[in-house]
């Protein structure tokens, strides 16, 4: 186990990687970043998920003279949200030294693309086919490239973008670092790398470390509108020591954390809007049981180190296998057992599935809990405590009270009464959210290409993300 502080970062790279929250490399980051500081090419075989992003993004930036105002850094990606997505962690790794990334992409207005560039970006994060119409219009020149990075090769070239690939490599005039990230090493991507790499060095994550020990896996079919009352029911019912609830978007983790207040619970959320004074607050509040329950997306919780983490709630389903995967081993840690519930709504069965296959799991389905349900569990938990303290003999300095209350009244009435008082009933404030679009993940749509008189199969997955 790495810490980033392991890999003798520069101050301001060290002092951003801190105010993500960021503490414990992933795998792929343990090995990848030394060897990419040391200027070396590098291919690294990861999925989606594995934090590979910050495993290039830290050497890209470290590269940056912010001196030179020419670009200085590519990252290539297959789709927009995926440069998109690219260019919003980048930013945030290069904010404290002042780099700057710019996201380019098909179907945005490539003159307000233009127009952003002349504010002088040090790295692109760009889709292939729109990176060329700049490098024709000469609106971006690659001749002050430090760092290429080729990111999800793989699906680049299953889309057929091999040629655009191969034309923007060719086209970088000034020696460079290449770096290629791809989830499988097909024959079309081994001979990207022979062409345009200089003895690169191979890291490979492998598909192992996807699996999951010690945790309960679970999940709730439920309707959007009704997830946030089944939340509660849960933790009302499962009574978790620390739980993480994970949503899909700050605006989503901000509703969940307040919504959770409203209706009595000890709550807070972290996402990457938040100062690093309030994070760390919240992390320690956590740490110290001050507050029961974290909501988090993704990106805050990557790397957090917390113990007695017993359940893991995906209010909204990961956008991956290895996010799930992340996601769930906030608990299960130390040999403890550890619980992790998913939500989805009917729409999502099939990416759900798509999960299971990748992390060869199942998950038991769980019906929502009803209302009566969750009262016989909390009378149920009374119940338990009140034995526990008889057990232990915990009760010496209130017996004289008790003598003198059932001098009153009979004791099924004075027990019943005081069973009411300590049973946690319902809060059922009302809680808006603001909806959010189910993920989709299509295997139906196949596409069969020719490849050495063999047919190939190219599975593509089509998310929908708000």
């Amino acid at each position: 186990m790495k810490n980033f502080s392991d890999f003798h970062l520069s101050k301001d790279i060290e002092k951003a990687i801190h105010n993500l929250g960021f503490e414990e490399a992933t795998p792929i980051q343990a090995e990848a970043i030394p060897i990419a500081m040391t200027g070396k090419d590098l291919i690294g075989q990861a999925q989606t998920g594995t934090g590979k992003t910050t495993a290039f993004g830290i050497p890209l930036i470290e590269r940056v003279e912010l001196d030179e105002e020419a670009i200085q850094g590519i990252v290539l990606a297959p789709t927009r949200e995926l440069a998109i997505q690219v260019a919003e962690e980048l930013n945030r790794i290069g904010q404290v030294k002042g780099v700057k990334t710019l996201p380019i992409y098909g179907g945005q207005d490539i003159n307000r693309q233009i127009k952003a560039l002349k504010n002088r970006p040090h790295i692109i994060s760009a889709t292939p086919g729109r990176l060329m119409d700049h490098m024709k219009r000469r609106t971006i020149r690659l001749n002050h490239i430090r760092t290429a990075v080729l990111d999800e090769a793989d699906e680049m070239l299953n889309m057929g973008f091999i040629e655009d690939i191969q034309t923007i490599l060719g086209g970088i005039s000034s020696p460079h670092q290449t770096l290629l990230f791809s989830a499988t090493m097909s024959k079309q991507v081994q001979g990207l790398a022979q062409k345009f790499m200089n003895n690169p060095e191979l890291v490979r994550v492998k598909a192992k470390e996807l699996t999951v020990k010690n945790i309960e896996q679970r999940y709730v079919e439920i309707p959007e509108n009704r997830k946030f009352d089944v939340l509660c029911n849960l933790v009302d019912l499962q009574a978790p020591d620390l739980a993480i609830v994970f949503g899909r978007t700050k605006k989503r983790v901000d509703e969940l954390a307040e919504g959770l207040k409203k209706r009595g619970y000890a709550a807070e959320g972290i996402h990457g809007d938040l100062t690093q004074s309030k994070r760390a607050d919240v992390i320690r509040q956590f740490k110290e049981h001050t507050i029961e329950i974290m909501v988090a997306t993704d990106v805050a919780a990557r790397g957090l180190d917390i113990t007695g983490v017993s359940h893991v709630y995906n209010f909204d389903i990961p956008q991956d296998p290895e996010s799930y995967v992340h996601r769930i081993g906030r608990t299960g840690r130390a040999g403890t057992k550890g619980l992790a519930v998913t939500f989805i709504t009917s729409r999502e069965r099939n990416h759900l599935k798509v999960i299971e296959d990748v992390t060869k799991t199942r998950m038991s389905r769980q019906s929502p809990p009803t209302s009566s349900e969750v009262m016989a569990g909390n009378q149920e938990a009374i119940i338990h405590r009140v034995l526990n303290t008889i057990d232990k003999k915990e009760f010496g300095e209130y017996k004289h009270v008790a003598e003198k209350l059932l001098e009153e009244v009979d004791s099924v009435t004075l027990l019943s009464a005081t069973l009411k008082l300590l049973t946690k009933e319902s809060n059922m404030a009302p809680v808006q959210l603001t909806e959010v679009a189910p993920l989709r993940n299509e295997k139906a749509k196949t596409e069969h290409k020719r490849s050495r008189g063999r047919k190939e199969t190219v599975w593509r997955e089509k998310k929908y993300r708000k």
